[in-house]
């Protein structure tokens, strides 16, 4: 424990020298106090829109949150752009995204800003898995944020994700109303004990474009919640078109102005088609979903309600 110091009486030399430096104290000044600096009122560096790649944290309930943003060259703030949230499998973070996907090559030829959230503890409470965080709210307040910081377009907001990241495109699309024009499912399902209610549904329209591979061992519950989607959505499936390796491309529009479109992959596992790093990409599997997902969403803006 600190023991307490004791006072003792000054010396004759101590304070002779106190009050030989005591005028010096204000030499220059003319005696008044010299204001410190003042608090920027500037953004942190990382909140700063600007191209390349920024890692921005915020807190959220009590946790902190991290999210990284890509983009493009020649990215100006006065220019409004679509958004992409790229959401990872677990356990892993938003920079193993952008490796899986490619994404960032992509928004750098297309001019579209992308944001990579990371979950709390390398997960997403998504569908069925992984955690219990409100990753719903967390994502609300990451695409408002980057409305009005790097002035994305409200109107071409779209979700991808692998795997847990796919689950969780699902769960945005029905749990943000009015906020996705389309999600991109890759390797992710409409799944769990939410997704087996009749009234979890979208209640705003949100098109997808979803890739499941036949040798993934969730495929059969992947492929039977993309038909419960259609369902509730009363959508119209077109006849498969076949295309190269077997892969079965079905196209389907539904009663509320959306669109589906499922790509079937034999002989993919559980992994991101033609993607580009990482044991989750497959550069054999046939197509290229990073290439096609853009396609998709470029073609989809959020329909007026």
């Amino acid at each position: 424990m600190p023991t307490r110091r004791t006072t003792r009486p000054r010396s004759a030399v101590t304070l002779a020298i106190a009050a030989l430096l005591l005028p010096l104290t204000a030499c220059g000044s003319d005696a008044k106090e010299t204001p410190g600096p003042r608090p920027s009122k500037k953004p942190a560096a990382a909140e700063i829109p600007r191209p390349g790649d920024h890692k921005v944290t915020l807190s959220w309930k009590g946790e902190k949150r991290v999210y990284t943003v890509h983009a493009p060259p020649g990215y100006t703030r006065s220019e409004t752009l679509p958004l992409v949230v790229a959401m990872h499998p677990y356990p892993a973070d938003g920079k193993a995204m952008a490796a899986i996907s490619g994404l960032n090559a992509k928004a750098d030829d297309e001019n579209f800003l992308v944001a990579y959230p990371d979950g709390l503890n390398r997960g997403f409470n998504a569908l069925i898995c992984c955690g219990t965080e409100d990753d719903v709210g967390f994502i609300r307040t990451l695409t408002t944020r980057l409305t009005k910081t790097w002035n994305a377009d409200p109107s071409r907001i779209y979700a991808t994700g692998i795997s847990n990241g796919g689950d969780m495109s699902y769960k945005l699309a029905v749990e943000l109303p009015d906020t996705f024009a389309a999600i991109a499912p890759v390797s992710g399902g409409y799944l769990g004990t939410d997704a087996e209610k009749a009234s979890y549904m979208p209640k705003t329209p949100v098109s997808v474009i979803t890739f499941i591979g036949g040798l993934d061992e969730h495929y059969g519950g992947m492929d039977a919640g993309i038909d419960s989607w259609q369902k509730r959505l009363s959508c119209d499936p077109r006849e498969p078109r076949k295309l190269k390796n077997e892969i079965r491309k079905t196209t389907a529009t539904c009663r509320d102005g959306s669109d589906v479109i499922v790509y079937r992959l034999p002989e993919m596992g559980h992994s991101w088609p033609g993607g580009t790093g990482g044991n989750m990409s497959d550069p054999q599997a046939g197509v290229d979903a990073t290439d096609l997902i853009w396609e998709f969403f470029k073609s989809h803006t959020k329909k007026a309600t």
